[in-house]
């Protein structure tokens, strides 16, 4: 059946600022339901108050409303457009609320708005924890015992009933929000009363825990036809009790019988089809006991695209979001030609050839004193994914793509040495449990006794100690001695250079150079969604090590990627997404791939993040998914041979790989090395201050606890602290005495060591304003200057901000494009700059420089609706000057930045605003004039702050 001709017009809700548990996973999915819809001659409207996002850039949707997601909002937009229907399934759980609340208020009806890709009855029974619990009994789908309580006196008659252990599970809500595991009954009302008071229904189901059973996802797609294909199957290295979005996770299923699946695949069909009739995509989890049984039970149901979707599109190189946006329009499957292998129809199921890894990743050092064992309650703030022939090798390859400074599984010499700690963290689920499995059988302790503890399937923990294994085995020889066939498998396996050279003793560059030598050389692989049993023509790799294959007498490995005679760019990635630098720098990334494209470059994206548009198949001409680590992408360039790279978009993840790109002769596309190095080393750039008689406050660099402490002499307290190459003000505090600076310096060193750290006098009652601009080498434009509302030492992600400034006169204002014009040239800047401003006594002082993409970026060209990244990357590239371009900034009246933080799931930490970021995102508010109430409610805000 063809799509509905009557459909002409599509209102998309977006899932607003980025918060733990809903992040840009539905910015990926959103964007490609976008230019799915746009395919089919579909006008799109667009309504999502986030401006960091691809979503909301002016080339995708064909009117865009960047306001707040309320049921005011949309008749708003509903009394300008004449909207034909409405698909809120790729919005997260802020979509699919909205929905129901606009279904309530009567405003589909009054409007005529047709409901596409999920059905209300549908939302409602799945985020009805009841209401789903009567259906699954109802068409025989098993399920834990459980009951239902709206009040705090049923709840606490349930868990007399059950016992404890017990699972609190709000309705209504997403990431795990208020869900949490009971093993204790004096601990059960406090967190019974926070289940109740985060679910917008005052509902929480309680379950009888399954603790040790294992978990399992399945991404389905449906079709008006009732055509039904699972895309992925997705296994929880954890057993039940740690949320999805904290575990990890592995596709395809390891240690999943054929009989359970099949049953298992069964159920999750007959669920799909008994919550409603509707065509589009789905999420079931599942639970299996961990005995011979394989007995299973439901665990939920979630009629939307789900933050494993982009998971599984990704694992699968199946385009989830597109297929169901063409399914909610009323195609069939079997219709859909040419969507993916560009050889097949859509109705099939993906099969892998290859294994899929994904570790979340956190951020638990911007919450101090937050709990930092893993439960119900969703905590990490991105992820990433690791891509291999084998569990090892992709496992590796995630622990990699980190950036928590491992270089892999153990062999590294960072791992917990101290037997008690040990089993303290497989006891109560750690952050960094994937390193601490290896720590305990380095440390002699039995698998029995880890399975014990831990209930990780057996063989998931086998895997593991054949890594050990292999590792005593290499360190037994030297670089000399080391056998042909043990290097080769040590890579296999996905140990990387820098762990053989720590296993050998010898440097990383000496291993590379022996496998280089010994021709044990990477070969990239394509994801091609049905393990090459059909012709796929998706430029998508990984890489991997081979056995040689002996062909007419000669040795060869096949690589699939072909490299073309194009002239290339490589474009790397931000890896994954963390407090600090998050999704504005894939809205970057993404931008400078486009940019490069239309200047007639090849296009070459390196990244590890499966929530992004960057990583998306058909961002840039060849994506290679891969950690964002020396080593990789040290290979990818031997065999594309780039005519250069662009680190200034990828966040500090690509700046801090410059040094070595320039050590080893690869061309810096823009700014040169030299000038980023500049820029963050404080002693060089102060002097650069001074010669051009720009102000900056009092300083001094230490690398000790004693150097910091004599510095603290000839610099007035508070002293700001701070360590080099970090971003989001990472280990940023503001110290008032001695004892306060000692104890900080001694702690950062400890956390970072071989670091330079900073020490800035903290000018006190200061206002922050930062300036963004464009500079070819010899002109600059300022693209935009923002003032912040709250005073200086409020990190400046943390803080509200205003497009103009509004309370900065002409003096002021002058200062500031005067040093940033002066400092861009200075740098000898290419592409992009932000500069950050201390405003006191009408003296604007320098705080810092960073001649790279800014986080503002995306916001500022939100909001004078121009595409600034693509005109920094034609100057990045050569193609364009700055004098080549007509900026036409339009805003009427002020745009304010408004963050958002996160700390609903840390209810227990300092929620007090400091130098360190600690937002998760950010929402954009347009005001027509400052007499605004919102803006005032911000205002006072800051008279508040300058009081004290």
């Amino acid at each position: 059946m063809p799509r509905n001709k009557n459909i002409k017009s599509i209102l998309i809700i977006g899932s607003g600022p980025i918060i733990i548990g809903q992040a840009c996973e539905f910015d990926y999915s959103g964007s490609q339901a976008i230019r799915s819809l746009k395919e089919e001659g579909i006008e799109v409207v667009l309504i999502n108050s986030n401006p960091a996002t691809i979503m909301t850039d002016p080339s995708l949707a064909d009117h865009i409303y960047l306001k707040p997601l309320t049921t005011k909002s949309i008749r708003e937009i509903l009394e300008i457009h004449n909207v034909d229907a409405v698909l809120p399934t790729m919005g997260g759980q802020t979509a699919l609320n909205l929905c129901i609340e606009a279904d309530e208020k009567g405003i589909w009806e009054e409007h005529g708005v047709e409901l596409i890709g999920v059905d209300i009855d549908a939302i409602n029974i799945t985020e009805d924890r009841e209401k789903f619990r009567e259906l699954m009994l109802e068409i025989g789908i098993p399920m834990a015992p459980q009951a239902t309580a709206t009040s705090f006196l049923k709840g606490k008659e349930i868990a007399q009933e059950f016992g404890f252990p017990l699972v609190i599970r709000a309705s209504y809500t997403l990431g795990g929000a208020g869900a949490s595991i009971v093993y204790k009954e004096e601990d059960f009302d406090e967190l019974l009363r926070r289940g109740l008071e985060i679910s917008p229904i005052h509902e929480v189901m309680i379950d009888k825990a399954l603790m040790g059973w294992k978990e399992y996802e399945l991404e389905l797609l449906r079709d008006k036809n009732d055509n039904v294909v699972i895309i992925c199957t997705i296994e929880n290295m954890d057993p039940m009790g740690i949320h999805t979005g904290d575990s990890i996770t592995v596709a395809p299923a390891m240690t999943l019988s054929d009989r359970t699946f099949q049953k298992m695949r069964d159920m999750a069909i007959h669920m799909m089809r008994s919550i409603g009739d509707f065509a589009g995509g789905c999420n079931v989890q599942f639970a299996v006991s961990p005995d011979d049984k394989e007995e299973i039970i439901a665990i939920e149901i979630n009629p939307r695209v789900s933050r494993s979707s982009a998971l599984a599109s990704k694992a699968t190189g199946y385009p989830i979001a597109k297929i169901a946006s063409k399914l909610a329009l009323g195609y069939h499957l079997d219709e859909l030609d040419n969507q993916i292998t560009k050889t097949t129809s859509a109705l099939f199921e993906p099969t892998l050839d290859y294994v899929i890894v994904k570790i979340p990743r956190w951020n638990f050092d911007k919450f101090e004193g937050s709990d930092r064992t893993l439960g119900l309650q969703m905590k990490s703030v991105g992820e990433v994914m690791g891509i291999g022939r084998s569990f090892q090798e992709a496992l590796h390859k995630a622990t990699q793509s980190l950036e928590i400074k491992r270089n892999g599984l153990g062999a590294d010499g960072k791992g917990e040495k101290d037997y008690e700690t040990i089993l303290h963290k497989l006891k109560y689920a750690s952050w960094d449990r994937v390193f601490v499995i290896y720590d305990a059988i380095q440390m002699g302790i039995p698998l029995s006794r880890i399975h014990e503890i831990t209930k990780i399937d057996m063989w998931f923990l086998k895997q593991y100690e054949e890594l050990h294994i292999l590792e005593k085995e290499i360190s037994s020889h030297n670089l000399q001695t080391l056998p042909q066939d043990l290097l080769l498998l040590a890579k296999q396996k996905g140990f990387a250079d820098r762990q053989i050279a720590h296993m050998l003793g010898c440097w990383e560059s000496e291993v590379y150079k022996k496998r280089d030598e010994l021709q044990i050389n990477r070969v990239y692989k394509l994801v091609d969604t049905c393990a090459a049993e059909f012709e796929a023509q998706t430029p998508y790799y990984y890489s991997t090590f081979e056995n040689k294959m002996i062909v007419n007498d000669e040795a060869f490995s096949e690589n699939e990627s072909i490299v073309t005679d194009k002239k290339k760019i490589v474009v790397l990635g931000s890896g994954p997404n963390r407090i600090g630098q998050g999704i504005e720098f894939d809205y970057s990334c993404v931008h400078g791939v486009l940019a490069a494209k239309e200047a007639g470059y090849e296009t070459i994206m390196i990244n590890c993040n499966p929530e992004t548009v960057s990583t998306d198949f058909d961002t840039a001409d060849k994506l290679y998914f891969e950690p964002v680590f020396w080593e990789h992408i040290y290979d990818i360039i031997r065999h594309e041979k780039p005519e250069g790279v662009i680190v200034q978009l990828g966040g500090q993840t690509a700046l801090k790989l410059a040094e070595k790109l320039d050590k080893y002769g690869i061309k810096i596309i823009g700014t040169s090395f030299e000038a980023l190095d500049l820029a963050e080393d404080r002693g060089r750039f102060s002097t650069l201050l001074e010669s051009m008689d720009i102000p900056f406050p009092k300083f001094g660099t230490a690398t000790t606890a004693d150097e910091a402490l004599a510095i603290a002499d000839s610099l007035d307290f508070p002293i700001l602290v701070r360590p080099s190459y970090v971003l989001g003000g990472q280990g940023m505090k503001i110290v008032i005495n001695k004892q306060e600076l000692e104890e900080h310096v001694v702690d950062l060193l400890r956390k970072i060591p071989n670091n330079t750290l900073l020490l800035d006098h903290y000018l006190d009652g200061a206002i922050e304003a930062e300036a963004d601009a464009i500079c070819d080498g010899e002109d600059v434009y300022i693209i935009g200057i923002m003032e912040h509302i709250e005073p200086c030492g409020v990190h400046s992600g943390d803080s509200n901000a205003t497009l103009p400034p509004f309370n900065l006169g002409e003096f002021v204002m002058q200062q500031i494009k005067d040093h940033t014009l002066k400092i861009a040239k200075a740098l000898k800047t290419v592409g992009l700059i932000n500069i950050q401003f201390a405003i006191k006594d009408d003296k604007v002082y320098i705080i810092e420089a960073n001649p790279r993409a800014s986080r503002t970026v995306p916001f500022i060209a939100k909001a004078y609706q121009e595409p600034y990244v693509n005109y920094a990357t034609k100057v990045m590239l050569g193609d364009k000057k700055v004098k080549d371009f007509t900026f036409n900034p339009r805003l009427s009246g002020y745009a304010i930045k408004q963050p958002v933080f996160s700390f609903n799931k840390f209810p227990k930490v300092d929620k007090r605003l400091g130098p360190e970021m600690k937002s998760t995102g950010e929402s954009i508010l347009f005001i027509d004039s400052l007499k605004d109430d919102a803006f005032y409610e911000l205002y006072s805000r800051r008279k508040m702050y300058l009081s004290k």
